[in-house]
Protein backbone atom coordinates (compact mmCIF):
# COMPACT_ATOMS: atom_id res chain seq x y z
CA UNK A 1 0.00 0.00 0.00
CA UNK A 2 1.21 3.54 -0.77
CA UNK A 3 0.25 6.91 0.65
CA UNK A 4 1.16 9.74 -1.73
CA UNK A 5 3.99 7.66 -3.11
CA UNK A 6 5.34 6.48 0.26
CA UNK A 7 5.32 2.73 0.75
CA UNK A 8 3.61 1.50 3.88
CA UNK A 9 3.23 -1.79 5.71
CA UNK A 10 -0.15 -0.89 7.15
CA UNK A 11 -2.13 -4.04 8.15
CA UNK A 12 -4.87 -5.45 5.97
CA UNK A 13 -8.47 -4.49 6.75
CA UNK A 14 -9.04 -7.89 8.40
CA UNK A 15 -6.12 -7.31 10.77
CA UNK A 16 -7.49 -3.88 11.65
CA UNK A 17 -10.90 -5.39 12.43
CA UNK A 18 -9.33 -8.01 14.71
CA UNK A 19 -7.32 -5.32 16.50
CA UNK A 20 -10.43 -3.24 17.02
CA UNK A 21 -12.25 -6.25 18.47
CA UNK A 22 -9.39 -6.75 20.93
CA UNK A 23 -9.70 -3.12 21.96
CA UNK A 24 -7.62 -2.19 24.98
CA UNK A 25 -7.07 -5.73 26.25
CA UNK A 26 -3.53 -6.20 27.55
CA UNK A 27 -2.67 -9.24 25.47
CA UNK A 28 0.98 -10.27 25.42
CA UNK A 29 2.27 -13.59 24.16
CA UNK A 30 5.79 -13.47 25.63
CA UNK A 31 7.94 -11.65 28.12
CA UNK A 32 10.15 -10.44 25.26
CA UNK A 33 9.15 -7.32 23.35
CA UNK A 34 7.88 -8.44 19.90
CA UNK A 35 10.66 -7.61 17.46
CA UNK A 36 11.35 -8.58 13.85
CA UNK A 37 14.54 -10.48 13.05
CA UNK A 38 15.74 -7.59 10.85
CA UNK A 39 15.03 -4.92 13.50
CA UNK A 40 18.58 -3.61 13.55
CA UNK A 41 19.61 -3.83 9.91
CA UNK A 42 19.02 -0.09 9.53
CA UNK A 43 21.15 2.43 11.39
CA UNK A 44 19.55 4.89 13.78
CA UNK A 45 20.09 7.63 11.21
CA UNK A 46 18.32 5.60 8.51
CA UNK A 47 15.43 4.87 10.86
CA UNK A 48 15.09 8.55 11.73
CA UNK A 49 14.93 9.50 8.06
CA UNK A 50 12.19 6.93 7.41
CA UNK A 51 10.17 7.93 10.46
CA UNK A 52 10.51 11.59 9.53
CA UNK A 53 9.14 10.93 6.04
CA UNK A 54 6.22 8.86 7.30
CA UNK A 55 5.34 11.27 10.09
CA UNK A 56 5.38 14.14 7.62
CA UNK A 57 2.85 12.18 5.58
CA UNK A 58 0.67 11.63 8.67
CA UNK A 59 0.69 15.35 9.40
CA UNK A 60 -0.13 16.05 5.76
CA UNK A 61 -3.10 13.66 5.89
CA UNK A 62 -4.33 15.42 9.01
CA UNK A 63 -4.44 18.64 7.00
CA UNK A 64 -1.63 20.44 8.79
CA UNK A 65 0.38 23.13 7.01
CA UNK A 66 3.95 21.88 7.03
CA UNK A 67 5.27 25.19 5.71
CA UNK A 68 4.31 26.86 8.98
CA UNK A 69 7.36 27.77 11.06
CA UNK A 70 5.98 25.97 14.11
CA UNK A 71 5.28 22.71 12.26
CA UNK A 72 7.92 22.27 9.59
CA UNK A 73 10.51 20.86 11.98
CA UNK A 74 8.07 18.56 13.76
CA UNK A 75 8.62 15.39 11.64
CA UNK A 76 12.36 15.51 12.34
CA UNK A 77 11.86 16.25 16.04
CA UNK A 78 9.43 13.33 16.41
CA UNK A 79 11.78 10.94 14.58
CA UNK A 80 14.73 11.99 16.76
CA UNK A 81 12.61 11.64 19.91
CA UNK A 82 11.43 8.15 18.92
CA UNK A 83 14.92 6.80 18.24
CA UNK A 84 17.06 8.62 20.81
CA UNK A 85 14.61 8.99 23.67
CA UNK A 86 11.21 7.39 24.20
CA UNK A 87 11.90 4.17 22.25
CA UNK A 88 15.64 3.95 22.84
CA UNK A 89 15.09 0.83 24.97
CA UNK A 90 14.35 -1.17 21.83
CA UNK A 91 18.03 -1.13 20.92
CA UNK A 92 20.16 -3.62 22.92
CA UNK A 93 23.13 -1.30 22.41
CA UNK A 94 21.48 1.05 24.91
CA UNK A 95 21.17 -1.58 27.62
CA UNK A 96 22.86 -0.31 30.79
CA UNK A 97 26.16 -1.89 31.73
CA UNK A 98 25.77 -3.55 35.11
CA UNK A 99 28.71 -3.74 37.52
CA UNK A 100 28.35 -5.84 40.65
CA UNK A 101 30.25 -5.44 43.89
CA UNK A 102 31.09 -7.79 46.71
CA UNK A 103 28.69 -7.47 49.62
CA UNK A 104 31.51 -6.42 51.96
CA UNK A 105 29.08 -4.95 54.46
CA UNK A 106 27.47 -8.38 54.87
CA UNK A 107 24.09 -6.73 54.46
CA UNK A 108 21.77 -9.70 54.14
CA UNK A 109 18.45 -7.93 54.60
CA UNK A 110 16.04 -6.58 52.03
CA UNK A 111 17.16 -3.60 49.97
CA UNK A 112 14.31 -1.50 48.57
CA UNK A 113 14.56 1.19 45.89
CA UNK A 114 11.14 2.82 45.71
CA UNK A 115 9.39 5.59 43.79
CA UNK A 116 11.42 5.22 40.59
CA UNK A 117 9.54 7.50 38.22
CA UNK A 118 9.30 6.25 34.63
CA UNK A 119 7.62 7.20 31.38
CA UNK A 120 6.70 4.53 28.89
CA UNK A 121 4.27 4.25 25.96
CA UNK A 122 1.30 1.95 25.52
CA UNK A 123 1.89 -0.30 22.53
CA UNK A 124 -1.82 -0.26 21.64
CA UNK A 125 -2.17 3.49 21.06
CA UNK A 126 1.38 4.88 21.46
CA UNK A 127 0.33 7.23 24.25
CA UNK A 128 2.17 7.61 27.57
CA UNK A 129 2.19 5.34 30.59
CA UNK A 130 3.37 7.32 33.61
CA UNK A 131 4.19 5.57 36.83
CA UNK A 132 6.47 4.57 39.65
CA UNK A 133 8.40 1.35 40.07
CA UNK A 134 9.35 -0.11 43.44
CA UNK A 135 12.13 -2.69 43.40
CA UNK A 136 13.64 -4.88 46.12
CA UNK A 137 16.19 -7.67 46.34
CA UNK A 138 18.06 -9.72 48.91
CA UNK A 139 21.74 -10.12 48.11
CA UNK A 140 23.17 -13.56 47.41
CA UNK A 141 26.69 -12.21 47.77
CA UNK A 142 26.71 -9.38 45.23
CA UNK A 143 25.23 -5.87 45.30
CA UNK A 144 24.41 -3.42 42.54
CA UNK A 145 24.81 0.36 42.43
CA UNK A 146 21.47 2.01 43.24
CA UNK A 147 21.46 4.11 40.07
CA UNK A 148 21.76 0.92 37.98
CA UNK A 149 18.37 -0.24 39.30
CA UNK A 150 16.87 3.01 38.01
CA UNK A 151 18.62 2.55 34.67
CA UNK A 152 17.24 -0.97 34.26
CA UNK A 153 13.71 0.34 34.88
CA UNK A 154 14.20 3.18 32.38
CA UNK A 155 15.71 0.89 29.73
CA UNK A 156 12.71 -1.43 29.64
CA UNK A 157 10.24 1.44 29.96
CA UNK A 158 11.63 3.16 26.87
CA UNK A 159 9.84 0.99 24.37
CA UNK A 160 6.21 0.32 23.38
CA UNK A 161 4.92 -1.61 26.38
CA UNK A 162 2.16 -3.27 28.28
CA UNK A 163 2.58 -2.92 32.02
CA UNK A 164 2.54 -6.65 32.72
CA UNK A 165 5.46 -7.26 30.36
CA UNK A 166 7.39 -4.28 31.71
CA UNK A 167 7.05 -5.62 35.26
CA UNK A 168 8.29 -9.08 34.27
CA UNK A 169 11.16 -7.75 32.17
CA UNK A 170 12.49 -5.67 35.06
CA UNK A 171 12.15 -8.57 37.50
CA UNK A 172 13.86 -11.12 35.25
CA UNK A 173 16.67 -8.72 34.36
CA UNK A 174 17.40 -8.04 38.03
CA UNK A 175 17.40 -11.76 38.81
CA UNK A 176 19.90 -12.41 36.04
CA UNK A 177 22.08 -9.40 36.84
CA UNK A 178 22.22 -10.01 40.59
CA UNK A 179 22.40 -13.80 40.50
CA UNK A 180 19.62 -14.10 43.03
CA UNK A 181 16.08 -15.46 42.97
CA UNK A 182 15.05 -13.01 45.69
CA UNK A 183 13.63 -10.11 43.71
CA UNK A 184 10.41 -8.10 43.92
CA UNK A 185 8.99 -5.47 41.56
CA UNK A 186 5.79 -3.50 41.97
CA UNK A 187 4.61 -0.95 39.41
CA UNK A 188 1.83 1.60 39.93
CA UNK A 189 1.02 3.52 36.76
CA UNK A 190 -1.54 5.66 34.98
CA UNK A 191 -2.31 4.92 31.33
CA UNK A 192 -3.21 7.85 29.10
CA UNK A 193 -4.95 5.45 26.73
CA UNK A 194 -7.49 5.13 29.56
CA UNK A 195 -7.53 8.73 30.81
CA UNK A 196 -7.22 10.74 27.59
CA UNK A 197 -9.32 8.62 25.21
CA UNK A 198 -11.87 5.81 25.27
CA UNK A 199 -13.44 5.62 28.73
CA UNK A 200 -11.58 8.83 29.81
CA UNK A 201 -11.15 7.77 33.42
CA UNK A 202 -8.62 10.15 34.93
CA UNK A 203 -8.59 8.65 38.43
CA UNK A 204 -7.74 4.97 37.89
CA UNK A 205 -4.29 3.40 38.17
CA UNK A 206 -2.92 -0.03 37.32
CA UNK A 207 -0.77 -2.05 39.73
CA UNK A 208 1.32 -5.06 38.68
CA UNK A 209 3.84 -7.12 40.63
CA UNK A 210 6.65 -9.64 40.25
CA UNK A 211 7.73 -11.80 43.18
CA UNK A 212 10.33 -14.54 43.15
CA UNK A 213 12.40 -16.49 45.65
CA UNK A 214 11.90 -15.40 49.26
CA UNK A 215 9.46 -12.71 48.15
CA UNK A 216 6.86 -15.39 47.45
CA UNK A 217 6.75 -15.96 51.21
CA UNK A 218 3.94 -13.93 52.73
CA UNK A 219 5.96 -12.43 55.59
CA UNK A 220 8.74 -11.23 53.25
CA UNK A 221 6.22 -9.88 50.74
CA UNK A 222 4.40 -8.00 53.52
CA UNK A 223 7.67 -6.49 54.75
CA UNK A 224 8.34 -5.20 51.22
CA UNK A 225 4.85 -3.74 50.89
CA UNK A 226 5.16 -2.09 54.33
CA UNK A 227 8.13 -0.05 53.08
CA UNK A 228 6.00 1.33 50.24
CA UNK A 229 3.38 2.95 52.51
Amino acid sequence: MKLNGISSNFPLDLDVMVAEEMGDEHISHAVDTPMRSDAFELSDEEKMKGIEAHFREIMHLLGLDLTDDSLKGTPHRVAKMYIEEIFSGLNPANKPKIALFENKYQYNQMLVEKNITFYSNCEHHFVPIIGKAHVAYISSGKVIGLSKINRIVQYYAKRPQVQERLTNQIGLELKAALGTEDVAVLIDAAHLCVSSRGVKDISSATVTSFYSGKFTQDNVKQEFLKYLD
